[in-house]
């Protein structure tokens, strides 16, 4: 029996092979792999795409995330409010920038930052200066960024979206991305636009930010070799470039595919003990992954990886609960939804090269288990 993948990449580079590689052939032929014309002509592709004056191509999400907190100047000294259930580079890249994190529970339904426990955590704030706040775009669904901003910018912090699972998410025909001071995008092969490599961009509409961020992603250059300030090296190269813009053009319809493949998944597992997701009023989720939950998670992952349906556990351990962080990384309060969500969620086979019967037996498999 073929077995049902849960993501694949490979098919996505099948699917325009022949494009892709006419451009990478094209961007081998120009001689010009760092910084050339085809990451000029995608950051200014992607920046019109989301709707952005500005987008600064870096080598992935994590050092996306590292130069935006930079580039506003935030480091040693400063906290940086953001969420458990995300993957590390969250927090890692909180902690290459010199900063401290604080970590805040999420919502019951989106698993996204909950609004009411930032404000419980900035009120409850001792002798630390916050500076910033990262919420997480999980599964491809946007968080509540009216609310977040809201609060934000009482508390006069600055946001930086992390965009990594939600190319093309939006709140009220809004991109995210598009909300906060920067966003942080990874471009991971797996993600909604992704590369076949490494690769990232900071998108932002501040053009002093934006040209900060130019600067620190090769050494602090305003001049080639002369450093005007401590920065990094986090380039994005140009056969990267040239696959994502490729791909770029496919997004609006793989996007829409993942959506329709949801909507059969509601339709079929709608009624059964299992929770599914539930967008929020006025949110284009965008699925990067189509996450379940029930208590028995594992039972029920066992029964699928039997009939050779793959599936995914993003997060298995809140990064509070993880070795290099326990016991030393600051929490507000409890997290007892980040740590219950993390027992029991499941992300099901999706990505837009899935096939209707692979979704079919899918479903038929979960109902099979349940009914047993």
């Amino acid at each position: 029996m073929k077995p049902v993948l849960q993501t694949d990449p490979k098919a996505g580079y099948l699917a325009q092979k022949t494009e892709i590689d006419t451009a990478i052939a094209a961007a081998l032929e120009s001689g010009r792999y760092i910084l050339g014309a085809e990451v000029d002509a995608f950051e200014a592709e992607w920046a019109a795409w989301l709707g952005t004056t500005d987008a600064i191509g870096v080598g992935n999400g994590t050092d996306a995330i590292e130069l935006a907190l930079r580039a506003l100047a935030i480091g040693p000294g400063d906290t940086v409010i953001t969420t458990s259930n995300t993957a590390v580079a969250t927090v890692a890249a909180i902690e290459l920038a010199g900063a401290s994190p604080l970590l805040v529970d999420v919502d019951e339904e989106t698993l996204t930052l909950s609004p009411a426990r930032l404000t419980e955590a900035i009120a409850a704030n001792g002798e630390r200066r916050i500076r910033a706040l990262i919420p997480v775009h999980l599964y491809g669904h946007p968080a509540d960024m009216v609310a977040i901003l809201e609060i934000a910018a009482a508390a006069g912090l600055s946001v930086i979206e992390d965009c990594a699972q939600a190319h093309g998410a939006t709140i009220g025909g809004r991109k995210v991305g598009t909300f906060g001071d920067a966003a942080a995008f990874s471009f991971y092969p797996t993600k909604n636009l992704g590369a076949l490599g490494d690769g990232g961009a900071v998108v932002t509409n501040d053009a002093a930010l934006a040209e900060r961020a130019r600067e620190l992603r090769v050494y602090g250059w305003k001049e080639r070799y002369i450093s005007e300030i401590a920065g990094m090296n986090s380039r994005l190269d140009d056969l990267q470039a040239a696959i994502l813009r490729v791909k770029l053009g496919y997004l609006a319809a793989d996007n829409a595919r993942r959506v329709a493949i949801a909507a059969a998944y509601d339709a079929a597992l709608r009624g059964t003990r299992l929770v599914l997701p539930r967008p929020a009023e006025d949110v284009q989720h965008v699925y990067h992954q189509y996450v379940v939950r029930l208590p028995d998670r594992d039972s029920l992952r066992d029964h699928l990886r039997a009939r050779q349906i793959g599936t995914a556990v993003l997060y298995p351990l809140p990064i509070h609960l993880q070795p290099a962080y326990r016991g030393r990384i600051a929490i507000a309060n409890e997290l007892h939804v980040t740590e219950k969500a993390a027992r029991e969620l499941l992300c099901l086979p999706i990505h837009p090269w899935l096939h209707d019967d692979d979704v079919a037996r899918t479903c038929d498999a979960i109902i099979g288990w349940i009914n047993r």
